[in-house]
């Protein structure tokens, strides 16, 4: 479904990706892990096209889409949950939710919207309430349901755990996985290594901008420097 292909993309004069590759095949949760700084949500942002690429390709069911605008790659169908969830506070959670659904048709967005609560019956009961006053828990589910109504088929994570209680990172990884079981693609940044491994199909790694191992799930877990860097093991 997706493939990166040797993509660089700077901040200025300051390069953040060399030469990253990878593929996500239709189906399954590709996990990315890395510590801070290693390039992580870049390569995302380059992937949703909210951060420019230099060089390299990136491929979405085989058409290249490295050129195209943000907006137009959400109605492709690859759609981002940012880091720190990024919600409008001051608005209500419905108004978040049909936020994420602002290209499409009034009647479609009304029965994804009863989906959404469906799959998140605490933001159904606080519909009415600003965003901004959800738990960090809440405000994750809300984050990703808004992803939701864009009607994703590939869906870019970025660090769903973050700030939250380990009962909460259970509930957004059930989730996650549920997701997956209805047939959505996920590529999933996540700095809990061994929650995202446990989750995924495959992973890869990537340091100071460049991926350095990949493979199955249970390979990379495997591995000694992943265990001694991440797993802390």
């Amino acid at each position: 479904m997706l493939s990166v292909e040797n993509i660089a993309s700077a901040y200025g004069r300051i390069e953040a990706l060399h030469g990253v590759s990878l593929d996500v095949n239709a189906g399954e949760i590709v996990a990315l892990i890395g510590g801070n700084g290693a390039g992580k949500t870049t390569l995302l942002r380059a992937i949703s096209g909210v951060q420019m690429v230099s060089s390299g390709s990136i491929r979405f069911e085989q058409k290249p889409v490295e050129h195209l605008a943000a907006h137009t790659r959400v109605a492709l169908g690859i759609v981002q949950v940012p880091e720190g969830r990024q919600l409008f506070a001051p608005l209500r959670v419905e108004d978040n939710l049909k936020l994420g659904a602002w290209r499409r048709w009034p009647a479609d967005v009304r029965s994804d919207v009863a989906r959404v609560y469906a799959m998140f019956p605490m933001l159904g009961a606080q519909r009415q309430v600003p965003a901004g006053a959800l738990s960090g828990g809440q405000q994750q589910m809300l984050a990703i349901g808004r992803a939701l109504m864009a009607n994703p088929r590939l869906l870019l994570l970025d660090e769903p755990s973050m700030g939250l209680a380990p009962i909460l990172v259970e509930q957004i990884f059930n989730v996650i996985i549920d997701l997956k079981r209805k047939g959505l693609t996920i590529l999933l940044v996540e700095q809990n290594a061994r929650a995202a491994l446990d989750i995924a199909d495959r992973g890869y790694v990537l340091e100071t901008g460049r991926v350095t191992l990949s493979g199955s799930s249970a390979d990379i877990k495997d591995d000694r420097r992943v265990r001694e860097a991440y797993l802390g093991v």
